[in-house]
């Protein structure tokens, strides 16, 4: 299993930052253009647990595929942990934490995550899989600063 972590502080209030990233229609904004990052049907305005979220990204080697993630174990205001139910990913958990610090509030992304394929899989994440990641997450984070940052 592998772990990727970024903690990102803002100065903004944490009610604020969470009415933010628990609304699905904003993943599009914090998404990389070149992922062509697109949801199917209607998402709620607001998460909760047991929601189902369905999108459509273009994945390295992939191509064009369907996710689907559960929203899991909300704590409104606080945290949440979304769970991949259909795509690339042999298991995706991803957690998203808030917490109020001096100056704003800190916000921390950890996902665990596991490929498919075996050694082929292992090969791959060494090979671009994490690079890709980690690109993805860098450009979350300059996004949430240009918006929260103006």
């Amino acid at each position: 299993m592998y772990c990727l972590r970024q903690k990102q502080t803002l100065p903004i209030s944490r009610s604020v930052l969470w009415d933010f990233v628990s609304s699905p229609e904003n993943l599009n904004r914090i998404t990389p253009p070149e992922m062509g990052f697109q949801i199917i049907g209607e998402a709620s305005k607001q998460i909760a647990s047991g929601d189902f979220i369905e999108y459509r990204v273009k994945v390295p080697v992939l191509g064009r595929i369907s996710w689907l993630t559960e929203i899991k174990y909300v704590e409104n205001g606080f945290s949440f942990v979304d769970e991949q139910r259909v795509g690339p990913y042999k298991l995706w958990i991803h957690h998203h934490r808030l917490l109020e610090v001096e100056g704003g509030t800190s916000m921390t992304d950890e996902i665990r995550y596991v490929l498919p394929f075996g050694y082929l899989g292992k090969f791959s994440h060494g090979l671009f899989v994490r690079r890709n990641l980690e690109s993805i997450f860098r450009f979350r984070r300059q996004a949430l600063e240009e918006i929260f940052l103006k």
